[in-house]
């Protein structure tokens, strides 16, 4: 694969403006997987999944944190900067918008109507991302058991998120870790 030329800051910046000007929600991590890795060949998958993997142990949005890692990637600190800007500010402008408007509204059964299809819509996003971005999980046979096992907790018994993760993760860890034939 042929490395693009490094991106400049305002590149990045209007390119992480371009998806918090066009996602939502969940579907968030895979219109910058599109943007970085598909469209810009900024990344590789495995690049970005592994930013996502560390996004994912940090505190705060995975979005925002891996927006913060390819920036810092691309080009250091200012990239960082650039990128978290660019993806933050459309969805705080909007956010602002919608809560004054829903302050004026809330009482009104079209709006009402209209959060729940934008409810239902964010679950189906929700799923896109979860099957694009896991998809070689799905394939694995023990990997499919632990998200089924995760999914009936949490979906179904209603299982906290963490107290479920507690409780499957040692297992997962186990049966998961590399085996020393592997390792070589």
């Amino acid at each position: 694969m042929n490395n693009p030329p490094a991106p400049t800051c305002p590149e990045i910046f209007r390119a992480f403006f371009r998806i918090g000007v066009t996602s939502f929600g969940g579907g968030l991590v895979a219109y910058l997987r599109d943007e970085i890795v598909t469209k810009k060949n900024w990344m590789t998958p495995d690049d970005f999944l592994a930013a996502l993997e560390i996004g994912q142990t940090l505190p705060g949005l995975n979005s925002v944190n891996v927006a913060i890692i390819a920036g810092r990637r691309l080009a250091g600190a200012r990239g960082a900067i650039a990128a978290a800007t660019g993806l933050v500010i459309p969805g705080v402008v909007i956010l602002v918008i919608l809560g004054l408007l829903y302050v004026r509204f809330r009482d009104n059964r079209d709006v009402a109507a209209a959060l729940a299809g934008i409810a239902a819509a964010a679950v189906g996003l929700l799923l896109q991302v979860t099957l694009k971005i896991g998809a070689k999980q799905f394939l694995n046979p023990l990997d499919l058991f632990f998200v089924l096992l995760t999914f009936v907790l949490v979906g179904l018994y209603h299982v906290s998120l963490p107290v479920a993760l507690f409780l499957i993760a040692p297992f997962a860890i186990i049966l998961r870790r590399p085996r020393k034939e592997e390792a070589k």
